[in-house]
C-alpha cells in the first residue's frame, strides 16, 4: 500500500502561505483595535475615578455647588455611556475581524467557499469600527466642551 493512501490529503503549503498572508492584515487591525480599546479603557477608568471623587462632595454640599456638581456626574455618567458603547462597538468589530480569519483557514483546510461570507464579515467589521470611532469623536467633544464651560472660571475677578 502506498503512502500517499494511508496519509490523509493535506492542502498545498503554497495555498497555505498565501493564506496566511490573506490573514496578516486582519491580525494588524486587531492589534491597531486593541490599541483603540486601550485608549477607550483608560479614558473610562478617568470618568470613573472623577466620579468617584465627586460623590462624597456631592453629599456635603449645598446649593449652588451641589447643583454644579451634580450636572457634572450626570454629563460624566453619560460619558462613561458613550466611552463604553464605543467599547463594545470595537470589540464587536475586533470578534468580526477573528470571524474573517477564522473563515479564511476554514476555506482552505475545508475547499468551502466562504468569500461572500468573508467579505460580508469584513464590511460588518469596518462599519463598527468606524461608529465606534465617531462615539468616541462625540465623547471627545463632550468632554471638551465641558473643560470649555468651566474656561470662564480663569477670567473670573473678585468682586472688590
Amino acid at each position: 500500500m502506498a503512502a500517499s493512501s494511508i496519509l490523509p490529503q493535506t492542502p498545498d503549503l503554497r495555498y497555505l502561505a498565501q493564506i496566511i498572508q490573506l490573514a496578516v492584515a486582519p491580525v494588524f487591525l486587531l492589534a491597531g483595535l486593541g490599541a483603540f480599546l486601550n485608549v477607550c479603557a483608560g479614558r473610562l477608568a478617568r470618568i470613573v475615578d472623577r466620579i468617584r471623587k465627586l460623590e462624597p462632595r456631592i453629599l456635603d454640599s449645598r446649593g449652588e455647588e451641589h447643583d454644579r456638581l451634580l450636572d457634572e456626574v450626570r454629563l460624566l455618567d453619560r460619558r462613561s455611556r458613550i466611552v463604553s458603547r464605543a467599547i463594545f462597538t470595537t470589540v464587536l468589530s475586533a470578534l468580526l475581524i477573528s470571524a474573517v480569519v477564522i473563515l479564511l483557514f476554514l476555506a482552505f483546510l475545508t475547499g468551502y467557499r466562504f468569500g461572500t461570507a468573508i467579505a460580508l464579515l469584513f464590511i460588518a467589521s469596518m462599519i463598527c469600527t468606524g461608529l465606534g470611532f465617531a462615539i468616541f469623536l462625540h465623547e471627545s467633544r463632550l468632554g471638551t466642551r465641558a473643560i470649555q464651560v468651566r474656561a470662564h472660571i480663569l477670567e473670573h475677578r473678585a468682586e472688590e
